[in-house]
């Protein structure tokens, strides 16, 4: 085993400890969540390290660095989440690898990734990233529609051809109400969860917590997290 994979192991292992123990702490089956690996500033061999030491799911933020990874990366078993803020002069090239993007925050991004699935005859999954900085349904400084918002866009994503309403995400805030309160923040998501899959039984899937604040994503219900300092290391910086 590499210098890099035994690296790569030993922070699974102590991230996946970290996961089992809140689960139990929570009365949780271990099963009920998802390890999304954030490998963003990190080259494609340590997504095929992470492949290899049996990770399904990876997650990027920048589509110039995402495209060629995932293209290189095009013949391992993954499932890709685009977890950045996304400009619709990307949607077309996003949507030819991304299997979900978890930050779809608006109608014209819902519109412009229906029509870029269809094109490629793909079927994206989509989460709505909910803001909580805010109250209403404007847009979060971290990207994101206020709670307010939420219904409205979820219809959008249901109705539109090529699209799959999966469920929510959200980023602790970092300013105010939830600011320095990321349990409280994300007890707000699940309720907000609650009510979409009224209207939406399968759109299930919450995402929510990374590598500072995955213990109380899990205690809120989670069934994601998104882990990428905690696996890979202290990021380089962007190249």
């Amino acid at each position: 085993m590499t210098d890099r994979k035994a690296e790569l192991a030993a922070n699974l292992a102590r991230v996946e400890e970290r996961i089992s123990a809140a689960c139990a702490g929570a009365g949780r089956k271990r099963e009920e969540v998802t390890l999304i690996v954030v490998t963003k500033t990190y080259p494609a061999s340590d997504v095929r390290l992470l492949a290899e030491l049996g990770v399904r799911h990876v997650a990027e933020n920048r589509d110039q660095e995402a495209a060629p990874k995932a293209a290189e990366c095009a013949d391992l078993p993954l499932i890709w989440h685009f977890v950045g803020q996304l400009q619709t002069n990307k949607v077309r090239s996003v949507s030819s690898y991304a299997d979900v993007v978890q930050s779809v925050d608006r109608k014209r991004l819902v519109d412009a990734l229906s029509r870029a699935a269809v094109g490629a005859g793909r079927e994206l999954g989509v989460l709505i990233q909910v803001a909580l900085d805010v109250d209403s349904s404007d847009r979060g400084e971290r990207g994101g529609v206020g709670p307010d918002g939420v219904e409205r866009l979820a219809e959008s994503v249901a109705e539109a051809e090529g699209l799959r309403l999966d469920g929510l995400m959200t980023v602790a805030p970092l300013a105010g109400p939830y600011e320095g309160r990321p349990r409280a923040a994300f007890d707000r998501l699940m309720e907000i969860s609650s009510r979409l899959r009224v209207a939406h039984p399968a759109a299930n899937m919450v995402s929510a917590g990374m590598s500072s604040d995955l213990e109380e994503a899990v205690a809120a219900g989670a069934t994601h997290v998104r882990v990428g300092t905690a696996v890979l290391g202290v990021r380089p910086g962007l190249r």
